[in-house]
């Protein structure tokens, strides 16, 4: 399990809406020396980004918690992400050269490939439930644990 420090922001029945603390390694992130994720974080901006994760242990707004998500749902939806559309890509490219003699159109498969590819990844991670459409329970991160525990 894959476990990160998040604050609540919003509770909705068995949700709730998290933000990640941002915890440094080192005291040099407000230095001109150091690693450079100060630097980038300066240049990029640190964006907040809220998501929702499971509450079964009734976290309030405000609290402190540890969320966590299974390592290996991260390893294969990374799988999907970049694989799956890389052999559509390939796929598409083989076809289009194999039907067609203009690179235009080898292209154009190639593109083709690996939209339907990225297509295939988000039917095949995506589930339904009764309020719509929403990621499989398998990918979705869950609180485990108030962080004062």
């Amino acid at each position: 399990m894959i476990e990160e420090y998040a604050i609540v922001t919003a509770r909705a029945g068995t949700q709730a809406t998290l933000e990640i603390e941002r915890r440094t390694a080192c005291s040099l992130c407000g230095q001109k020396r150091g690693c450079g994720n100060a630097t980038w974080g300066k240049l990029l901006g640190h964006s907040h980004h809220a998501f929702t994760a499971e509450n079964p242990v009734n976290a309030h707004v405000g609290d402190s918690v540890v969320v966590g998500i299974d390592e290996h749902a991260v390893l294969s939806s990374a799988f999907y992400l970049y694989v799956v559309p890389l052999i559509g890509l390939l796929v598409g490219t083989v076809l289009a050269n194999y039907f067609f003699s203009n690179q235009f159109y080898v292209i154009l498969g190639a593109a083709l490939g690996l939209v339907l590819g990225f297509l295939w990844v988000k039917g095949h991670l995506i589930g339904r439930n009764q309020s719509g459409i929403a990621y499989s329970k398998k990918y979705q991160a869950v609180i485990l644990r108030r962080a004062e525990d």
